[in-house]
């Protein structure tokens, strides 16, 4: 396959060129997985970093995950690697078995496709992992989120940078474009686009946000309600970021290192937000699996309860129970 020549100087390299510097996503000399399916999004990444890796002196490779979901996802996926080839990259693909598919969830598979890419980085010797979400996505998941009952943190959950392990980090360098810039973009440098038919399935959420949801807010409410939804998803991801390091700082005062229990007094003094945080981040480190708002709530009403008051039984049995100036965690016996 010919490759895809490298390309003048345009605004959107200049543009992403800029985001990787100002916001110090990714430093010079860095080894780096770029996530590709063969769609727009991904092929404008993979096109962008290509022409700025002189500048930055990257060594660069491609990764495929093929989810075996499709009659044609093979054939994407030997598409996919003929352009690493074409651009003289190496190429790292995953296909997942039957075993792996189990209900074909959107939540399932990007577990899986997260994993597979967790994998091809360190099978590689990659210490991060560049994917082409953009501003669309980052609207698509705050209403995605919102409808779901999310707070603030899952409403900001696309950010530009954060660590899979502490050896991998996941960085997402297109979120100020749209998805009309990524495709303008392919176009423009004709660059062998995959279509891909799932995106089209109405079976899927995020395909119906996609393709009712935003376009009716666009028609109905505010033409530019994409661009304005991505917008507040950045306001809240700084915001999230500022509440989260407060909690911890808080959480740290209040917990001592030898047992599990939270000291009332000082935590009562916080405002709302900062208790239902670190109550959260005390449970997320004590309970087998994320607490849900409820089982938060039932803790904060702990901070001002009578003496003895506890709570139902949390996941895993643990009963939280007023002692004093102290909510403590019990396990069951």
């Amino acid at each position: 396959m010919e490759s895809v020549a490298r390309s003048p100087w345009t605004p959107l390299h200049a543009q992403v060129h800029q985001v990787l510097r100002s916001r110090k996503l990714l430093t010079s000399n860095q080894s780096l997985l770029l996530a590709v399916s063969g769609g727009q999004d991904s092929l404008c990444l993979a096109k962008l970093f290509l022409d700025l890796q002189p500048k930055w002196g990257w060594n660069l490779a491609i990764g495929h995950c093929d989810h075996g979901w499709r009659s044609d996802s093979a054939a994407n996926a030997d598409h996919v690697e003929s352009l690493a080839l074409s651009w003289g990259l190496p190429c790292y693909r995953r296909t997942c078995s039957p075993s792996e598919q189990g209900s074909r969830s959107e939540a399932a598979a990007r577990q899986w496709r997260y994993a597979a890419l967790i994998e091809m980085a360190q099978v590689g010797g990659y210490g991060t992992i560049v994917t082409g979400h953009t501003a669309s996505d980052r609207a698509e998941t705050l209403l995605y989120n919102l409808v779901r009952g999310s707070g603030s943190d899952g409403l900001q959950a696309l950010t530009w940078r954060r660590h899979l392990t502490p050896e991998v980090t996941l960085v997402r360098p297109l979120l100020a474009l749209s998805r009309s810039e990524t495709a303008a973009f392919c176009q423009t440098f004709h660059l062998p686009v995959w279509e891909d038919a799932t995106n089209m399935d109405r079976s899927y959420a995020r395909n119906r946000i996609r393709q009712d949801l935003i376009p009716y807010l666009q028609e109905h409410l505010n033409p530019q309600a994409e661009k304005l939804l991505a917008q507040t998803a950045e306001l809240l991801q700084a915001e999230v970021a500022y509440l989260e390091a407060e909690a911890t700082q808080l959480r740290q005062q209040v917990q001592p290192l030898d047992r599990a229990a939270l000291h009332r007094l000082p935590l009562g003094e916080a405002p709302l937000a900062l208790q239902r945080r670190v109550v959260r981040q005390f449970l997320e480190q004590q309970l087998p699996c994320s607490p849900t708002f409820e089982q938060i709530e039932k803790l904060v009403a702990l901070i001002s309860a009578p003496n003895r008051s506890c709570t139902d039984p949390l996941p895993g049995g643990s009963i939280a129970q007023v002692e004093g100036d102290w909510i403590c965690l019990r396990s069951p016996q």
